[in-house]
């Protein structure tokens, strides 16, 4: 207690070297906190999005289709799989999709894509499909000859809403198929790629042209908690037939994963150099305030104050502090941390031609928010972090200040 009353007195005595110290472990604090807030929120943002757009965060499909993708390597027995996912409660939601390839012609242009039957209301809680809407509108369960065009695709085929193009592809069961199909709608998800090459109509009417009834190429789902991806998909795939195979985003989306794991990487270097200068500044301040108090510290070691007690006081002293500072900059963080998942950064000039060509690359949006995570366990951890850099910074000059006689610290000039 007396080496308390001790600490106290000599922050309150010495105002400004206190007051200097606090603000700027507090900032830093805060800045830790924040910049991984920000870079874990704008990667799950990525992440979301690439997955929600469209290839969706489970996949079944054929266990030989990956290597080989064709229509002898499909799910035969659809009705089969969606009955077992409808009894897995860990599934919120699933949708059947055949995937195939057509040629689209117009009296324009003939352009080959890929032409996929969907089951338009289980696709809306699945992908963001629905909602990439831009002009005119979306499927229906009812549809026939309708399509549902990608924007970039229609602008190279020249045609809009309501207008007709031709499609040649090949069935189920490898005979010819071609239809006349009408426009009914135009979406954009910014997944460029996807955008200028996808088409998609009901599957009833897929079925009939394309000889597909109860066959699917893909059975996509959304688990209820995505934290537990890794189990469910385990469980899902335990419950299927052996032919079959389960994969989660981490696997169809690798190349993704990987480059954010790699930036990552590269923010967490990009920190540790700034924090090894801020460690300094605040170590290199510490030291001149704990040496400039030898003699202090000689005449309390000749009145009978052991090593110790030394110590401990001018570690009470370096705790409260960081106590004060760490807690001052943990509540600046967590606020901003808050405020920036529920009103994430705009920044639209950032989405440039580079940015576009970084997100063609590894099949992502091109997002102009930035979100950041309020993530209170990893906030409280980037707090820990801090409060021991505050305490590394004292314990050295505090053992050099202890190694002085007490004749030597009085003498000290």
């Amino acid at each position: 207690m007396i080496l308390f009353k001790m600490a106290l007195r000599e922050l309150l005595s010495h105002k400004k070297r206190s007051i200097v110290t606090l603000l700027l472990s507090a900032f830093s604090t805060a800045l830790f906190i924040f910049a991984n807030a920000l870079n874990n929120g704008t990667h799950n943002q990525m992440i979301r999005s690439s997955v929600e757009v469209y290839p969706g965060y489970m996949q079944i499909t054929n266990r030989a289709f990956e290597d080989n993708p064709n229509f002898d390597n499909l799910i035969f027995d659809a009705a089969k799989v969606t009955n077992t996912l409808q009894g897995i409660n860990e599934i919120k939601a699933h949708a059947v999709r055949f995937e195939a390839y057509a040629l689209y012609s117009t009296n324009e242009q003939s352009i080959g894509g890929m032409f996929t039957a969907i089951e338009p209301e289980k696709e809306g809680q699945i992908s963001r499909l629905k909602r990439s809407l831009v002009e005119g509108e979306y499927l229906t369960a009812t549809d026939t000859n309708a399509i549902y065009l990608g924007a970039e695709l229609a602008k190279r085929l020249k045609i809009g809403v309501g207008d007709t193009l031709s499609f040649i592809s090949t069935g189920a069961d490898y005979s010819f198929a071609a239809d006349n199909l009408v426009v009914k709608g135009l979406f954009k998800t910014k997944l460029y790629e996807f955008d200028n090459g996808s088409g998609f109509v009901n599957k009833g009417y897929f079925d009939e042209v394309m000889h597909s009834h109860n066959i699917a190429t893909h059975i996509i789902m959304s688990p209820t908690d995505i934290k537990q991806i890794d189990a469910v998909t385990q469980k899902v795939q335990k419950a299927l037939d052996e032919d079959l195979e389960v994969k989660n985003y981490k696997t169809i989306l690798e190349d993704l994963i990987l480059a954010l794991e790699i930036d990552t990487i590269f923010g967490y270097i990009t920190l540790g150099i700034f924090f090894i200068v801020i460690f300094f500044v605040i170590g290199i301040f510490a030291f001149l305030s704990v040496y400039a108090r030898i003699r202090q510290i000689g005449v309390l070691r000749a009145i009978g104050t052991t090593p110790k007690q030394v110590m401990g006081m001018l570690l009470i002293e370096a705790l409260v502090l960081g106590v004060l500072s760490v807690g001052l900059g943990g509540a600046a963080g967590a606020y901003a941390s808050s405020h920036y998942e529920k009103y994430p950064i705009e920044i639209t000039s950032l989405v440039d031609v580079d940015a576009q060509e970084y997100a063609k690359q590894y099949n992502m949006v091109a997002e102009a928010t930035f979100p950041a995570e309020f993530n209170p366990p990893r906030i409280m951890m980037d707090m820990l972090i801090m409060m021991l850099l505050n305490l590394m910074t004292v314990f050295y000059p505090i053992v050099l200040v202890n190694r002085f006689t007490p004749t030597e610290a009085i003498r000290y000039v």
